[in-house]
């Protein structure tokens, strides 16, 4: 006879949080957010611990290297898509490896045969106004120039003038070689008044820029998550087909922390991907595994020696497993069982194993919950997908500003390794759906907001950081009519208001 749960589960939004004692001390600007990502024994300290608990979804809509960078600025780690080729993947892993704190890869270069209209095309496709004049066009040639926006005027030079008849040439820019540092880059700029730094290997190839802009954006990043060398760090999906060549290409990136990617950890193939890893890499490669829903599957894939568990079936706003295959739980009752079990395991054998809630974030408070609740950080789809940052193209509907957003299970996505059970090489039916988010603006705006939001919750919980919010926070189930309550009700808001004058 089949195993039934006595309780139903529930979702995020069935849950309060009820406040608790603050102190002198309870205010925001003393929240520290930082909570680890990977395993570690007690009394040690993990190999990687993060400054914000957030995480970006593995998926073609989410995580690209220009967003792997915009959130290790804020603290946290983008997860590199895995559903390309294994050298597309590496690529963008390299990428962002190579984008030293400060030292701006250079995507905007061009020949100096080209003409200004060539250039104007390529200034408002990318956005940048600084641009590398280079012998062959590409970030690899030989540097021969610079242009930015004082070397033209639109309005008084025929746009078919050449690049080379308005460019600064290089034998009189100020640059810097490979090696220098980022601050004796900065000095630079301001000793000679610059507002871009070119910096050239040996051979005169472009390596990067440092600019004056970014200087105080730098000072104004205090969470940014580096590795030894100054890099931002950043993780990467795999799965648990072509492991056996996708993760050494990745470690040759630089890679710093992995993820397998698959809708199902509690499996069979997880186990032998995680095996594999630790037979030829042993503890020196971190990988995270998941997703699973209950005790048994977080200590099977802790057993499996994973560094962290992944929670969540059926809960993401663009997944249809649920409706597809009747296979979920929801997210809140997951995240609390599997918090019981990681504390268990830690009791046990003295090993804690981060856990990460994924899917069922609607609400900005609901990351707040999903902390309280257990998980020691949260990976974000939809929530990222809204950003500048993410890889998706931005779209007028009906008058207003949205982004392209599609699940890894659409047909769309074709992203099968994901669902693999075995089976065919294909992706026999959908669990995701192809959509659109509304716009959102810039990922640093949006994630200081929600995780001011975070801080402010936990001050009224009396905590200052996440453990002491697990162990202080105090929970309350919600009724349908409560939820109705805790909204704007029985009023005539300003903006209706308004739109009905009209």
């Amino acid at each position: 006879m089949a195993f039934y749960y006595e309780e139903p589960s529930h979702t995020f939004s069935e849950y309060l949080l009820v406040p608790g004692y603050s102190d002198e001390t309870c205010i925001p600007a003393n929240v520290s957010l930082k909570t680890p990502i990977t395993k570690f024994r007690k009394g040690e300290e993990p190999a990687i611990t993060m400054n914000i608990p957030m995480v970006s979804a593995i998926m073609q809509a989410v995580s690209g290297d220009k967003l792997a960078v915009a959130l290790a600025k804020e603290g946290g780690i983008s997860f590199i898509y895995g559903s390309q080729s294994v050298e597309d993947e590496a690529a963008m892993v390299a990428r962002v490896k190579a984008t030293k704190a400060g030292f701006v890869p250079s995507d905007t270069n061009i020949s100096p045969e080209a003409t200004l209209a060539d250039l104007l095309r390529l200034k408002d496709r990318t956005g940048h106004s600084t641009t590398a004049v280079t012998e062959d066009g590409t970030s690899e040639g030989k540097v021969v120039g610079l242009v930015t926006s004082r070397d033209y005027r639109v309005s008084r030079m025929d746009p078919a003038t050449k690049v080379r008849e308005f460019m600064t040439p290089l034998e009189k820019l100020i640059y810097a070689r490979d090696g220098i540092s980022l601050s004796e880059a900065n000095d630079m700029l301001w000793d000679h008044r610059l507002n871009a730094l070119p910096v050239l290997d040996e051979a005169g190839r472009m390596k990067a820029f440092v600019f004056r802009k970014d200087y105080d954006s730098h000072k104004s990043n205090p969470n940014e998550l580096l590795d030894g060398q100054k890099r931002y760090i950043v993780g990467a999906g795999i799965n648990t087909r072509d492991f056996e060549k996708r993760v050494p290409a990745l470690i040759e990136a630089g890679v710093d922390i992995l993820c397998i990617d698959s809708s199902e950890g509690f499996s069979a193939w997880q186990a032998n991907t995680i095996k594999w890893i630790r037979e030829r890499y042993g503890d020196s490669v971190k990988v995270g595994a998941g997703n699973v829903v209950d005790e048994e599957g977080f200590r099977f894939l802790a057993d499996c020696g994973a560094d962290f568990v992944k929670i969540g079936i059926g809960g993401g706003s663009i997944c249809i497993t649920r409706e597809t295959k009747g296979i979920g739980r929801g997210q809140a009752t997951a995240v609390i069982e599997v918090a019981k079990a990681r504390n268990k395991y830690f009791e046990e054998t003295g090993i804690y194993v981060p856990i990460c809630s994924d899917g069922g974030i609607v609400h900005d408070y609901h990351m707040t919950l999903a902390l309280a609740m257990g998980a020691d950080f949260l990976m974000l789809g939809r929530y990222f997908s809204r950003f500048d940052e993410s890889p998706t193209a931005k779209l007028m509907i009906n008058g207003t500003y949205v982004k392209e957003y599609w699940g890894e299970g659409s047909n769309r996505a074709r992203n099968w390794q994901r669902y693999d059970l075995g089976g065919d090489s294909k992706l026999s039916f959908e669990e995701g759906v192809d959509s659109y988010v509304p716009y959102a603006g810039s990922l640093s705006d949006g994630v200081r907001q929600s995780l001011a939001k975070v801080r402010s919750t936990m001050c009224n919980c009396g905590a200052l950081t996440i453990p002491e919010l697990q162990q202080k926070a105090k929970l309350t189930m919600v009724s349908a009519t409560s939820i109705v309550e805790g909204g704007a009700h029985d009023v005539i808001l300003k903006d209706t208001a308004t739109s009905q004058k009209r």
